[in-house]
């Protein structure tokens, strides 16, 4: 089942939790270290477009790529708002095409959990190297084993807000190591008449179903190096602390080899 259908017009309002900015200014950072000032830079899995437009705040040439059409078009809904001028492309990572190199690719907010096979995260990897400047930089975050298997699996998350709710609710299979996710949204629409006659409000359910598969730091970095990508570091989610074996989120930096 195709994701981010009817979520994608909530998106925005539910993660508003989420600290874009906070991972924006982290990325730089790294892009900065590595003399990256300016450039051509590709998000992928940049869904709405939030670190896209950050990074194009700080004088990066953004290029936002995602699978999700219905993403892609709130995207464009802010850029039409927003003194960017952001290339928004309709992609499969797996399978991605750009016109020419970039400076770096970032990935954030764990789109690659969503590559369920280790086969196609190497297709994922190689795209990006293929497209990659000399020592171009790859950043990206995954969600960890330790977070699906004792932080969100099998775990139930609910939040109301004026207009919409959702149930996010988890099951992680962990011999396959696939976290599943019932995603049921309700939508308010109109007040109307319920079934016993009395006036309320109505709410249109929508259900989307979202698999994520868990990585481990080591197959992430022979998938790496496998392609021709030099690790570079990995932090604890987007700090400068030493990954640990409760991490929850991992950030990993990778090099393209230029002797590759």
């Amino acid at each position: 089942m195709e994701t981010y259908i009817n979520f994608a017009n909530a998106y925005d309002e539910f993660m508003d939790n989420v600290p874009y900015h906070q991972w924006g200014n982290f990325i730089r950072e790294i892009l900065l270290k590595h003399n990256i000032k300016e450039g051509l830079v590709a998000d992928l899995g940049c869904g709405t477009g939030t670190l896209t437009e950050i990074l194009a705040s700080f004088g990066y040439d953004m290029i936002g790529i995602d699978y999700s059409a219905q993403m892609l078009a709130v995207a464009k809904n802010k850029e039409e708002s927003s003194p960017y001028d952001i290339l928004y492309l309709l992609q499969d990572m797996r399978e991605f095409e750009l016109y020419g190199s970039v400076k770096a690719v970032v990935s954030v907010c764990d789109s690659i959990n969503y590559i369920l096979e280790t086969s196609e995260l190497e297709k994922v990897f190689e795209r990006v190297n293929y497209y990659l400047d000399p020592n171009g930089l790859l950043i990206f975050d995954f969600n960890t084993e330790y977070k699906y298997r004792e932080v969100i699996g099998n775990q139930t998350i609910g939040e109301n807000r004026e207009d919409k709710s959702f149930i996010w609710e988890n099951y992680y299979y962990e011999e396959e190591r696939i976290n599943e996710i019932e995603l049921s949204l309700f939508v308010k629409e109109e007040d109307g008449y319920n079934s016993t006659g009395s006036r309320g409000e109505l709410y249109r359910k929508h259900v989307e179903m979202h698999q994520q598969r868990a990585y481990s730091l080591e197959e992430i970095q022979e998938l790496l190096e496998k392609v021709g990508l030099e690790f570079v570091k990995a932090y604890d989610d987007y700090t400068t602390d030493e990954v640990h074996d409760k991490s929850e989120r991992i950030v990993v930096v990778a090099r393209k080899n230029k002797r590759r």
